[in-house]
């Protein structure tokens, strides 16, 4: 270590609340937080916010949050698009699980935007409060504990180690959480893992609008969502079945496409390579507990969901908005308590259990059996049911768009910091 990296890792910057993790969890809560007067530091460990093939949904929840605080109809003047419907299309039928536009809110669909622009137009507005600061490009190396309580971190940056001292430090670091790790954090597996390849295709005008599906064959299962100039596909995969198409290679990923998505084929030649799509594998999870002394876990750090639903941004969101209820009077005071953090976790465990319930039997009913044993599909009966019923059948798009219980920001004005 260099004089100057030694200098660096003595200085400690201090504040009060330490987020690790600039994806739509951690740079919410970090919003909300300086709103509310509350010094914080958010830490990225990737130099800018150009992440491709992530969840780009941004869910009626997650607006009617923004609206709360005034921003919604300012992230609308951004591009995007919408999803009014979602649609699993198999060779049998086509079932309408979830129709937003039937929904009692201001926002009656999912609006699709790049999430690096989204995250952009959060972090812009935190940095109207003079009391924020990001720094892009830290790779946090270790957790500083003093009796047992977690008092902040040591990252590495462009310039060495520099360490952050906090009240609180929030782990929002996502599905490979290091900070889980480093707090010795214990996961419990909730789902088999399957993997996910994301693709993109150009999207012509002539193309259906307004409607995300997916599509379901023997086999093989395509998620489809519409950007504003382009498709996003989710081609998705038993474990291990990425090393099955890349040994198949490029032209059989398009005929396999082109059979379950028709009207994709006068575009699929633009596949040429499959060394360097973008492939995520997914298994369920869930930590037994959130928190430590001086430190709370959220996002897919705390709960990794599966792609079924795209709810994950969802869920995540509505950990932030929670975190915010519970914890921000306490950061005011510059004093958090373990019984604050176990409240956070009480309010959002249960709730998430449930939506990785209901996505643990769709994956092992008939998506399981259609990509393990290549069965034709079928809808649990339960979900057959429902969405037969009239009083019943608003059920799925209520829990796509505001999962089990609506977010709902218990405070919305601005304070002064402290």
């Amino acid at each position: 270590m260099t004089t100057a990296e030694e200098r660096h890792a003595h200085e400690s910057t201090p504040t009060t609340c330490c987020v690790v993790g600039g994806g739509p969890a951690g740079v919410l809560l970090s919003l909300l937080l300086v709103r509310a007067g509350v010094p914080v530091v958010l830490l990225e460990a990737r130099k800018d916010f150009e992440r491709d093939f992530r969840g780009d949904t941004i869910h009626p929840s997650t607006l009617e949050v923004l609206d709360q605080i005034g921003l919604a109809d300012r992230l609308h003047e951004l591009p995007h698009a919408k999803m009014r419907e979602f649609r699993f299309n198999t060779p049998e039928r086509v079932y309408r699980m979830a129709v937003l536009s039937r929904l009692p809110t201001r926002f009656p669909y999912v609006m699709i935007m790049p999430q690096p622009r989204f995250l952009e137009f959060l972090v812009a507005e935190a940095k109207r409060y003079p009391h924020f600061r990001i720094v892009m490009g830290a790779n946090v190396q270790q957790l500083i504990e003093d009796g047992g309580v977690i008092r902040g971190i040591v990252y590495r940056g462009a310039d060495g180690p520099h360490q952050v001292r906090a009240a609180l430090t929030v782990a929002a670091d996502g599905r490979f959480s290091r900070m889980r790790k480093l707090a010795a954090l214990e996961a419990v597996t909730q789902s088999a893992p399957m993997e996910v390849i994301w693709l993109r295709l150009p999207r012509k005008p002539s193309d259906p609008v307004d409607a995300g599906s997916v599509n379901i064959g023997r086999g093989r299962v395509i998620a489809l969502l519409g950007r504003v100039d382009e498709w996003q596909l989710g081609y998705i995969v038993a474990k291990g079945g990425y090393q099955t198409l890349k040994r198949d290679g490029a032209a059989a990923l398009q005929r396999s496409i082109c059979d379950l998505i028709p009207w994709l084929a006068n575009r699929v030649d633009a596949i040429q390579d499959l060394q360097n799509v973008n492939v995520l594998s997914v298994e369920a999870d869930r930590l037994r507990q959130w928190h430590r002394p001086g430190l709370l876990v959220i996002g897919d750090a705390a709960h990794v969901m599966l792609p079924v639903g795209g709810v994950g941004i969802n869920c995540a969101i509505a950990d932030a908005v929670e975190a915010a209820n519970v914890l921000t009077e306490p950061l005011r005071t510059g004093h958090v308590e373990q019984r604050q953090l176990a409240e956070v976790q009480r309010r959002r465990e249960r709730l998430t259990g449930i939506v990785q319930r209901f996505q643990r039997v769709m994956q092992r009913g008939g998506l399981g059996e259609t990509l393990e044993a290549a069965k034709p599909f079928s809808l649990p009966l339960a979900l057959r049911i429902i969405l037969k019923i009239p009083g019943l059948r608003d059920l799925p798009p209520r829990v796509m768009a505001f999962g089990v219980r609506r977010a709902r920001l218990e405070r919305t004005g601005e304070l002064p910091p402290v």
